[in-house]
């Protein structure tokens, strides 16, 4: 049996101003900040050998935020941009609100709760699926299956695609699966990596 604890970042400066983040690199407000040593009181006691983050700085300072808080700044971590968030093109930087008058309600709503359509020059969450599961079941899983505990911070999307691959859910269920920042959700994981059980921390 191995754990796997998943995470989205802490408040970002972008969510504070309602605006489409995905690849732009912003910091975390100080709400963030705290959002994230909050994850580390519930990550005390359980111990991790590794951890993972995407190619983003909220994410990975909410990493280390929550591992210092929990007294487990010394495991390996690893970078990567397969974890980032789904690439939003066009409407990066926009706020929504703005982004709805643009573009019309509908459409946005299109872009933001389909599958498999992509804003311009964007990323839908298929697409965000089809780069985090191959390195998820690449560098992760192997790790898992030889029974070792990991933690991975990453972002709203990503994590969508991940939870979709463990928790064996639709299109349509994930699509409606609320990510809150820095909720670390728990999976307790077989050998063979199905779940056996999955819960919020």
């Amino acid at each position: 049996m191995s754990q796997l604890v998943i995470f989205r970042h802490g408040q970002s400066v972008w969510n504070l101003e309602n605006k489409f983040t995905g690849w732009v690199d912003v910091a975390l407000t100080e709400k963030g900040i705290e959002e994230a040593k909050a994850a580390g009181q519930k990550l005390k006691g359980i111990v991790f050998n590794e951890g993972y983050a995407s190619d983003l700085k909220r994410a990975q300072n909410t990493l280390k935020l929550a591992l210092e808080v929990c007294g487990q700044s010394n495991i390996p971590v690893t970078y990567n941009k397969a974890l980032n968030e789904r690439m939003y093109g066009d409407l990066q930087g926009l706020n929504k609100a703005e982004t709805a008058e643009k573009f019309g309600e509908e459409q946005v709503k299109i872009w933001r709760r389909s599958y498999d359509i992509a804003p311009p020059n964007g990323e839908s969450l298929k697409d965000t699926a089809a780069r985090v599961i191959p390195y998820f079941e690449k560098e992760i899983a192997p790790k898992l299956k030889a029974g070792k505990n990991i933690v991975i911070a990453a972002h709203g999307n990503s994590l969508r695609a991940l939870i979709m691959h463990l928790e064996k859910m639709t299109p349509a269920q994930i699509l409606e699966f609320e990510i809150g920042t820095a909720q670390p959700r728990m999976y307790e994981l077989n050998s063979d990596l199905t779940v056996n059980k999955a819960y919020n921390l």
